[in-house]
């Protein structure tokens, strides 16, 4: 049942639990540039992790789940599209209507969707045109 669920609704969520307040205020009130992990590396510089960037890893990490879905044909994969669809629409709207989602780690996640939603067609037609066969038999 929870296969047919979008994942890159989970970020969706994230990303609006973030605006709503729940992980804080982090820098200048952007609760996406929180550091989580500063580590110096052996070049010298300084590798610094913030909210956004682990939400947009995780996002990316989703999509390849998305992305292996889309691989297996049944009509359950038909409604996972519609769905995945849907979900950036949500990002798409929000981003246009919510003052908050103007956000570049927002953004970055609307355009992973997009990606799901044409990754998602493109590997579901492609799989699914070789199970078609012409001619005789």
């Amino acid at each position: 049942m929870l296969a047919g669920i979008p994942l890159l609704i989970i970020p969706f969520i994230l990303f609006n639990m973030g605006l709503a307040g729940l992980f804080g205020s982090g820098v200048n009130g952007d609760p996406w540039s929180g550091e989580i992990l500063s580590l110096n590396m052996m070049s010298g510089g300084v590798f610094t992790l913030t909210l956004g960037n682990l939400l947009v890893v995780v996002g990316l990490l989703l999509l390849f789940v998305e992305i292996v879905k889309s691989t297996r044909t049944s009509n359950a994969s038909v409604v996972d599209h519609l769905l995945s669809t849907f979900v950036f629409v949500a990002f798409l709207v929000e981003f246009l209507l919510v003052r908050g989602a103007a956000h570049p780690v927002f953004f970055t996640l609307m355009v992973i969707a997009l990606l799901d939603v044409l990754a998602g067609f493109s590997v579901s037609l492609r799989s699914a045109s070789r199970d078609v066969t012409f001619g005789r038999e």
